[in-house]
Parts: structure tokens; C-alpha cells; sequence
């Protein structure tokens, strides 16, 4: 069977792409989330599609009892090789299908950590399994690009060095999907030249609004970023962080 580009995109190479992703800043971001969720010390918290645990152990530092799934071997070993104190739970799954029982008292989907199926109806099958994983009143958050900005500011090709490697992304938008393909090359030698490919659909706000209801979810407010006060504009803001919650008697479509 071949494998989709989710199932071969998040391994060794990701690590060295991504680097720049630091536990300080997971840690001013949950600092803020915690203010847009409200929850009491000791509240469970799920960290759906958690990669290398940086919010999940800034959530745990914070007093929250986490759990943490991801559908990457490599990416959930530093995790855990990041919890000393194996302050989380941490699990191997694919985002449509969890092996938990819910009940928690919020549930975060961080960085764009969905949108990754060709189909609409497989991108709902993850909000109706947040909506599942939640207990009633419980609250979400979904971090998701904001799409007018993605169009507007696209850069097509982008190239760096970091350790001893060249990586260059292209990117470009094409059906609706946002789409980088990355290559990673040996600076000097003949070392294997190693490719990947990323494809993201995007979505509009009232799209995303229409997907949540439909999983049964109310959204309560919409936010552009992390920074003190920063509100949803359209055409400014870098992301669309929807902040809401599974209602009492909601009832999936």
C-alpha cells in the first residue's frame, strides 16, 4: 500500500527542517492558551498530533495532566526522550481514529495539524473524534494557517544550510491545497539526496466554522496569532485559532 505523505514526511529529516521550533516559544504560546481556555489546575488536557511534545510538556509544567498523540514513531521518541519525569501519556495514532476514551477537559490541534486528507469528509472525521474525545462542556483549540494570508504571501522557493545540509522548499498552491515540497542535500560529498512532499487544504473561515458545527462543535471566538490582543483580520492575520467548545446537548450532523 502506498503511503500518504503524512506517513513519510514526519521522521528523521523533519526534525532537521523544523529545528527552529523552540520549547520557550511553546511556552509563552501555552502561557496564552491557558488564558483563552480557563481551566483549573489538574484539568486533562489532549495534545492531538503533539510531534515532539513541546506544548504537551509546557501544558504538564503548568499543572494540566496531558496526554499526547502523534502518528510518528520518530517524532513521539523525543518526546519522551524530552520527558525526564514522564509527566505525559503519550500515544501512536492516526487522528481519525483514537485509542482513548475521552473525557477531557480540552483538546488542542496545534501549527496546522489538519487539513492533511484530499477529502473534506477525513478532515471532519478528526473533529468528530475531538468532539468524541471531549467531555461535555470541554473546551478546544484549533491552530490552522489562515488561508487569504497563505495566498496572498506564498513564497515559491526558500533555501538554507543547517548541519552540513542544504534544504530547499518550494512552495505553491494548486486545487484548493497548499503544497511545499522540500529537498535535503549534502553541503559537500555524495551523500543521498532526500525529498518530501507536503500537501495542506486550504480553508476559509466560515468553510472551517461549517466543518465545526457540522462535528457538533460551537466555536466561541477566533483569534490571528499568540500576541497580546491579536484578533482575526482576514487579510492580516498569519493564522485562524479558532477557541471554542463541545455543548452540553450538541448533537453531530
Amino acid at each position: 500500500m502506498i503511503k500518504d505523505w503524512y506517513e513519510k514526511s514526519f521522521g528523521e529529516d523533519y526534525l532537521l527542517v523544523y529545528k527552529h521550533r523552540d520549547a520557550d516559544g511553546a511556552a509563552r504560546e501555552v502561557k496564552k492558551m491557558i488564558s483563552w481556555l480557563d481551566l483549573p489546575q489538574g484539568a486533562r488536557v489532549l495534545d492531538l498530533c503533539c510531534g515532539t511534545g513541546r506544548h504537551a510538556l509546557a501544558l504538564a509544567d503548568s499543572g494540566y495532566r496531558v496526554s499526547g498523540v502523534d502518528l510518528s514513531d520518530v517524532l513521539l521518541r523525543e518526546a519522551k526522550k524530552s520527558d525526564e519525569g514522564r509527566r505525559v501519556e503519550w500515544h501512536q495514532a492516526d487522528m481519525r481514529n483514537l485509542p482513548l476514551d475521552g473525557g477531557f477537559d480540552a483538546v488542542l490541534n496545534l501549527f496546522t495539524s489538519f487539513g492533511y486528507f484530499r477529502e473534506d469528509g477525513e478532515q471532519l472525521k478528526v473533529l468528530r473524534e475531538i468532539y468524541r474525545m471531549l467531555k461535555p462542556g470541554g473546551r478546544f483549540i484549533i491552530d490552522f494557517m489562515n488561508s487569504p494570508h497563505v495566498r496572498a504571501h506564498l513564497v515559491p522557493e526558500s533555501k538554507r544550510e543547517a548541519e552540513g545540509q542544504r534544504i530547499v522548499e518550494n512552495r505553491k498552491i494548486e486545487r484548493d491545497f497548499v503544497i511545499k515540497d522540500i529537498t535535503i542535500a549534502p553541503l559537500e560529498g555524495d551523500g543521498v539526496k532526500r525529498q518530501y512532499h507536503e500537501r495542506v487544504k486550504l480553508y476559509t473561515l466560515e468553510q472551517m466554522r461549517q466543518m465545526l458545527a457540522d462535528a457538533g462543535l460551537a466555536v466561541d471566538e477566533v483569534h490571528g496569532g499568540y500576541d497580546e490582543d491579536e484578533g482575526y483580520e482576514e487579510q492580516k492575520s498569519e493564522r485562524m485559532i479558532f477557541v471554542g467548545h463541545r455543548p452540553h446537548s450538541s448533537k453531530q450532523a
